[in-house]
């Protein structure tokens, strides 16, 4: 990996990637398994020989913060501009505001709060700038990045408490501090932070009073810290338990890093779908968005099956050929500019339903 370092950190410079006469991709750390890649979207696979294939996984090294400071994830489109953005520090976290141009309606600007992924250890306020910028620029609404703590500094349930502290404060201060309308939040979030944008839901009806929300975008969410490769309920852990990015070795590594006591994986505060149906027959409508070659493909499409059949209003949709990571790389795969096209519409029309 060839990397250079600015005041802005670690940006990865283009790599030519020169083998050996005796060696080949599949000797890369980050190679796609063979029993991966006729599966694989053909697009994907090109960028992923190019841009991905020579770096390290992370879960395959000893651990150190500075992992963190390695290169984002290529192939993602640009920030859009937008009328301003704003960062506030809350007790143990940080959220940024992106704010719509232009003068807000009446009753003041939707929001959308957006959770980043990285499996509660790796990503950053920074994680996600493109897709929430965009949220903002196309829906106008406040889109809200939260920058909760990382584990295996800050293990559960400290994301949780950073998630619901920033739901409170945009409910209680979103008025003041950006021109929200409370009556109209969205939650949304990837991998990792579609498990905290579920939970949200559910943790904000237990709240005094409990906070509205109309509307969640999960993202290839885990939605189950029981699940592994022998449980049958989830076939895509053991049909990915070799695909790229986000592998059983690297799943369990966040899960570990995240839940060091397996007594807590069931907890509904971990695993929403363990949540009482009580709880889970009033969350808001879902948009599920899952990729087929996700080792987190099934227990996302479980939890919108159980969602709906408490009566809850839920889109499940599958990307074929796709693997965890595309809404980053919007600007570089179609599959991944189509999840992303989708997540923006599904979230501009529960606004408008609202």
């Amino acid at each position: 990996m060839r990397m250079r370092y600015s005041s802005t950190g670690f940006t990865e410079l283009p790599c030519l990637i020169i083998l050996s006469p005796t060696s080949t991709m599949s000797d890369l750390p980050s190679a796609i398994h063979p029993d991966i890649l006729p599966r694989l979207d053909p697009e994907y696979v090109a960028f992923h020989n190019i841009h991905l294939a020579h770096r390290v996984p992370p879960h395959t090294i000893p651990w150190h913060p500075d992992i963190r400071k390695g290169p984002l994830l290529p192939g993602g489109s640009p920030i859009r501009t937008v009328g301003a953005v704003k960062d506030i520090s809350l007790q143990n976290c940080k959220i940024r505001a992106f704010i719509p141009e232009g003068t807000p309606p009446p009753e003041g600007w939707p929001v959308l709060l957006y959770i980043h992924g990285g499996g509660w250890t790796l990503g950053s306020i920074d994680t996600l700038n493109s897709f929430i910028s965009r949220q903002c620029k196309e829906n106008n609404c406040v889109s809200v990045a939260l920058d909760y703590r990382l584990a295996p500094e800050n293990p559960y349930p400290a994301a949780v408490e950073d998630t619901v502290d920033a739901l409170k404060f945009i409910y209680y201060n979103g008025k003041a501090e950006f021109n929200a309308n409370v009556n109209k939040i969205a939650v949304g979030g990837s991998s990792s932070g579609g498990n905290l944008a579920a939970i949200a839901c559910l943790k904000a009806q237990e709240l005094t009073p409990p906070i509205p929300i109309i509307f969640q975008l999960l993202i290839v969410p885990v939605t189950d810290n029981t699940a592994s490769v022998t449980d049958e309920r989830y076939p895509s852990w053991k049909e990915c338990q070799n695909t790229v990015w986000l592998c059983e070795g690297r799943m369990m590594w966040f899960r570990n890093m995240y839940l060091p006591d397996p007594a807590t994986w069931a907890e509904p505060d971990n695993s929403p779908i363990f949540a009482s149906d009580a709880l889970l027959a009033k969350v808001p409508p879902a948009f599920v968005s899952v990729c087929e070659l996700d080792i987190l493909r099934d227990e996302g499409l479980a939890y919108g099956e159980k969602l709906k059949s408490l009566g809850v209003k839920v889109e499940a949709k599958v990307y074929p050929g796709a693997p965890h990571q595309i809404l980053g790389m919007d600007a570089a795969v179609k599959v991944g500019k189509q999840q992303a096209d989708d997540a923006i519409k599904a979230v501009g029309d529960a606004f408008k339903a609202a």
